[in-house]
């Protein structure tokens, strides 16, 4: 059984119960397996879980009501030409108009279908949603879903990925999170890769099954990750790296730097890097 994510976000739980800590966050319109569904773990809860997984092969619980799960809607849905929204924020409107009643809000990494333009509304473009509405939303929010990498120019990715990582600035920490409401650090390199069109572990480590593969530290190109104990950051060259942080003063993502020189050095984190990993091989993407 497959389902879209019906909400702008729907939380992704370690056990279905809404006690639990953020584990993962579903964006809108993004498509899961379902792998059953639960009664709620809290006494007296009514409202059934449902076990998934994502496409990158991540397990955890959303409420039910979260999820669409009509077969022929998730089945047109996911046959459908879909876009991802690149805004931070983008709203659906009923009306190719500023002035418009808003029907869904998007956040960046979520997803919709395209209809085609509004010849009469120049820089509007119509959308579909997942329970096959129709609405308006500005074109240049709207990115090519890519389900592969979206170029085979290692260069070019490196400089998009680094691009994708620094429109996150400022945005604030949010334990499990990964949108521009709120990220985590490995949501941020995970979203950064996806919005490229390569799945990477969703987690801070390096795990076999997945394209990073570890590489000497000195080998480090921008677009690469650092792995330290529970956290993870891009490199970002100039011996500088961006990621996500929940340390007093920073509360987000913030760019430091390795070199003891620079003003935005954070002492606590090279003495303890683990790990280095990259996409690319020695030549180029393996």
């Amino acid at each position: 059984m497959r389902a879209v994510a019906a909400r702008t976000i729907c939380p992704v739980r370690e056990e279905p119960s809404s006690s639990m800590s953020l584990d993962d966050e579903l964006l809108y319109g993004m498509c899961v397996e379902v792998l059953g569904e639960v009664p709620d773990r809290e006494e007296g809860a009514v409202t059934p879980w449902l076990h998934i997984r994502t496409s990158y092969r991540y397990e955890g619980y959303c409420r039910k009501g979260d999820l669409l799960t009509d077969p022929s809607l998730v089945e047109a849905w996911e046959k459908s030409s879909r876009c991802v929204v690149m805004q931070s924020y983008a709203d659906v409107l009923d009306q190719p108009k500023v002035q418009g009643v808003c029907m869904e809000s998007v956040t960046r990494g979520g997803r919709l279908v395209v209809v085609g333009p509004v010849p009469e509304k120049e820089g509007w473009i119509q959308v579909g949603l997942a329970d096959g509405r129709q609405g308006y939303t500005r074109e240049t929010f709207l990115a090519p879903l890519y389900e592969i990498p979206f170029t085979e120019k290692e260069e070019v990715f490196r400089e998009r990925l680094v691009e994708l990582a620094r429109s996150y600035l400022g945005t604030q920490y949010r334990w499990g999170g990964k949108s521009p409401l709120g990220i985590d650090c490995s949501g941020l390199t995970s979203m950064c890769y996806m919005l490229c069109g390569v799945s990477i572990y969703r987690n801070a480590s390096i795990k076999e099954g997945f394209p990073i593969r570890e590489i000497p530290f000195g080998e480090k190109k921008p677009g690469d990750l650092l792995y330290f104990p529970g956290h993870i950051a891009m490199y970002i060259g100039g011996d500088r790296y961006i990621h996500s942080t929940g340390r007093n003063g920073s509360d987000g993502v913030v760019i430091n730097s390795l070199n003891p020189a620079h003003v935005d050095y954070r002492e606590d984190l090279p003495g303890i890097l683990e790990h280095t990993g990259s996409l690319f091989g020695p030549d180029g993407r393996d």
